[in-house]
């Protein structure tokens, strides 16, 4: 592991080379047909409060943002996400889309976010979308909070290295007959970070060269398996 020195120029580095999902998800679970396009904004930046308390490969006060959805939608009810979301015909793209979703949903001045290029589409069966994600740098940081509660109800800034730390790396876990699917998770100031999210994430950073070796034997509970 090498300690990263321009974060900005890494993830650049990382979306004009790709990276391959190996999203270990049973698809055939379902209806995969005519998935909608969406896109999402991975956007880290240099955090203007409180830095990590980890330390590690990459600078402490290094952060990403995310929300949480809120309990009502239809979807990925109560997790926490990117902000992001469909592509409409108006947009010229995913990173237009990405940029007016999360400026939408957060308050962020797409003025001061400088996009970074985009990584490969996921597919997300559940809810039958194919998700570009669109990595970006904060140029000049602006105030966030949820726009609209019928849709997210918090947003916030995470400082990447305590997403990084062992003891904050974890798998969630579900059974479909005989086999055990595990999918990454993060565990931060009482926060749980799965699904989508956390495959983005667990997958960037293992290509970025900033993971650290975890237990991939801790397993937490989702919290849609808590209410």
């Amino acid at each position: 592991m090498i300690a990263s020195t321009d974060p900005r120029a890494e993830l650049i580095a990382l979306c004009e080379r790709g990276l391959e999902w190996h999203a270990d998800t049973p698809q055939g679970l379902w209806d995969d047909t005519n998935p909608r396009p969406a896109a999402v904004l991975v956007l880290f930046g240099v955090l203007d409060s409180v830095p990590s308390r980890a330390s590690g490969p990459v600078a402490r006060d290094l952060d990403v943002l995310l929300l949480r959805r809120a309990a009502t939608l239809g979807s990925h009810a109560g997790q926490i996400a990117f902000p992001g979301g469909r592509l409409e015909a108006s947009d010229d793209g995913p990173i237009a889309a990405a940029l007016r979703e999360a400026a939408e949903e957060t308050g962020l001045d797409p003025d001061g976010i400088e996009p970074l290029g985009t990584l490969p589409v996921m597919s997300v069966p559940v809810s039958n979308h194919i998700v570009t994600p669109v990595p970006a740098w904060w140029t000049r940081p602006s105030d966030v909070a949820a726009v609209d509660h019928d849709e997210s109800v918090e947003v916030f800034r995470v400082p990447v290295a305590d997403l990084l730390d062992p003891a904050n790396r974890a798998n969630t876990e579900f059974r479909l007959g005989t086999r055990a699917y595990r999918s990454p998770a993060f565990t931060v100031d009482g926060r749980l970070v799965w699904g989508f999210t956390a495959l983005v994430l667990s997958r960037m950073f293992d290509e970025l060269g900033w993971a650290e070796a975890w237990d991939p034997a801790r397993i937490v509970e989702r919290d849609d398996l808590r209410r």
